[in-house]
């Protein structure tokens, strides 16, 4: 198993699950680049990037088919990776997959929102160019840092407020602390994705999704204040291969407010592959 945790967060989120996991399997844990103990540079963030690099650490360090298991956006990773990479990918598990792709969006929705892109897109970039002025955004890093606002935001993440530990809280807070942290943050925020050469990739769960051959498990959250839960059924339409285990008393990290629940239905349901 590789294991790729969500935006914000490192290694450590696995801490809960990586001793149950590697007990029968082997497990890898990555930080992404711009997370964790990673080096804080400026670079083209994004999607693709991340994909990238997951690969490449695949083709160095494992090169056998393997199961992914993501959080937030390490699961958007996950289906990235099993679309661009089917060779190195025989399953994938998801956390909390935050792609609103799956909504169907009502035509005249559609179509006010095309009309309205010439006046908003321009708006949108003007303020996003402003925020990220170092300037502005250096000092606001600053105080977003700071260990009782990670808290603030972790009680909107988590639905078990005993979850939300002093450890959970350094996880978030040490590599905010490292150098050159704010430049990395502006640059996943201000900077362009890389832009690989042909056709354009997309990379929204409903068209990679009906693609996909392999096995697919999906937990969700159902006090997720961060990814509506009324999503997770809708992701089951664009493939059969895909279960989905709801989890009443869990947020957005379910792995980290309910490891042990989630280590046994992924154990079972990996051994369920072997089975068949």
């Amino acid at each position: 198993m590789l294991l790729l945790h969500g935006f914000g967060a490192s290694i450590g989120h696995w801490r809960q699950n990586l001793p149950s996991l590697s007990q029968q399997h082997t497990v890898y844990a990555i930080d992404l680049l711009g997370f964790g103990a990673s080096e804080k540079v400026t670079a083209p963030y994004g999607i693709e990037f991340w994909v990238d690099q997951v690969y490449d650490f695949w083709r160095t360090f494992i090169r056998q088919p393997v199961i992914l298991v993501g959080n937030s956006i390490g699961s958007l990773i996950c289906l990235a990776v099993a679309a661009q990479h089917p060779d190195m990918v025989c399953g994938t598990v998801m956390l909390n997959l935050p792609d609103p792709s799956v909504l169907e969006t009502p035509q005249w929705l559609s179509g006010t929102l095309t009309r309205l892109a010439p006046v908003t897109q321009p708006m949108v970039s003007s303020l996003k160019w402003v925020v990220t002025l170092p300037f502005v955004f250096n000092p606001l890093f600053w105080v977003l840092r700071q260990p009782f606002l990670l808290r603030s935001w972790a009680k909107q993440a988590y639905a078990t407020p005993t979850a939300i530990t002093d450890e959970l809280i350094e996880i978030f807070a040490s590599p905010a602390g490292d150098r050159g942290a704010a430049r990395t943050l502006r640059s996943m925020v201000n900077g362009k994705a890389k832009v690989k050469t042909g056709a354009t990739i997309s990379y929204a769960a409903r068209d990679v999704l009906p693609q996909l051959k392999i096995p697919m498990l999906l937990f969700w959250g159902l006090q997720d204040k961060m990814v509506p839960p009324t999503l997770a059924p809708l992701f089951l339409k664009y493939n059969p291969q895909l279960k989905l285990i709801e989890i009443p008393d869990a947020g957005h990290c379910p792995h980290d407010e309910h490891p042990d629940l989630v280590n046994r239905e992924i154990l079972r349901w990996v051994e369920g592959l072997g089975e068949g």
